[in-house]
């Protein structure tokens, strides 16, 4: 599923609403689409997605409709091939097939939904002490996977953090990301045990994908830092960027207060991003090509 589908179906989960999605979960041929393109129907029949477009895209509403009616799962094979004749036959010039599956998701319950499309959003936590004890378990009650990186194998283990998805022991902080790939939508937490960890971290989390870093540390601390690596060649808007000092104030001291306010900053950037990359989409014409 494209990472705006994911976006569109996680907020809607979240606010309590139920939805129809259709995928297309095989093709052969010229399909205009690939598998795990997906389309999303809500029940005042607005569209967000695609899964090709043209009698494809109008079949496949239809679909949708009949999903929100029933709440039973379809799927429906379809040749899109102008040549063939019957139910199930398209005439679009494509040439191929489409088998295109149609889900009901109830957001009070979607079961496997969210661990299928990836509706978490994956947080790395650099540094294993207390305020990382105390943030990871607030963090995976919010749909975030946590993994957990330090330079020392008694902050990073499974014992410590049994239901973490990872735990990572690095040599040294300099090289956290030689066992870690981030994406677009990664959370970059950076509280390690001190200033020369936290700058070897964000040096690094600055070259890598992501939708969010936040460094712990004072506004001293932090502006200190930022000089350094404007001397070293990054730019006052690549900082800008980052979250420091981290977390929402909620004058917040103790490492359980400090979670909560981490917490509550993550959750804020995920809905906003998420919120810039929900578009609605128009009903195209079921007849175009």
């Amino acid at each position: 599923m494209s990472e705006p589908i994911s976006y569109i179906a996680r907020k809607f989960i979240e606010e309590g609403i139920d939805f129809a999605i259709a995928k297309v979960v095989e093709t052969k041929g010229s399909a205009p689409r690939k598998r795990g393109a997906a389309m999303i129907m809500t029940p005042e029949g607005n569209f967000y997605g695609t899964v090709g477009g043209g009698l494809l895209e109008g079949r496949s509403q239809e679909l949708c409709r009949k999903v929100m009616e029933t709440k039973e799962s379809i799927t429906y094979e379809f040749i899109l091939d102008e040549q063939q004749q019957g139910e199930n036959a398209l005439a679009m010039g494509c040439g191929g097939d489409a088998t295109i599956q149609v889900d009901y998701i109830a957001s009070a319950d979607p079961g496997d939904f969210v661990e299928e499309f990836k509706l978490k959003s994956d947080a790395y936590i650099f540094g294993g002490g207390h305020v990382a004890y105390a943030l990871e378990p607030l963090l995976r009650h919010v749909d975030f996977t946590t993994t957990i990186i330090d330079d020392r194998e008694e902050y990073a283990n499974p014992e410590r953090y049994p239901q973490a998805e990872r735990t990572v022991v690095c040599d040294t902080f300099d090289h956290c990301f030689d066992e870690i790939e981030t994406d677009d939508d990664s959370y970059i937490v950076i509280v390690t045990r001190g200033h020369r960890g936290d700058l070897a971290v964000l040096r690094q989390a600055l070259r890598k994908p992501n939708a969010y870093i936040g460094m712990i540390g004072s506004k001293r601390k932090n502006r200190l830092l930022f000089d350094e690596l404007l001397k070293e060649g990054f730019t006052q808007e690549e900082l800008d960027r980052v979250y420091a000092p981290i977390g929402i104030k909620i004058k917040s001291e103790t490492p359980e207060e400090i979670g909560i306010s981490i917490t509550a900053e993550m959750i804020q950037v995920r809905a906003e991003k998420a919120e810039r990359e929900m578009t609605f989409r128009e009903v195209p014409d079921i007849h175009a090509d």
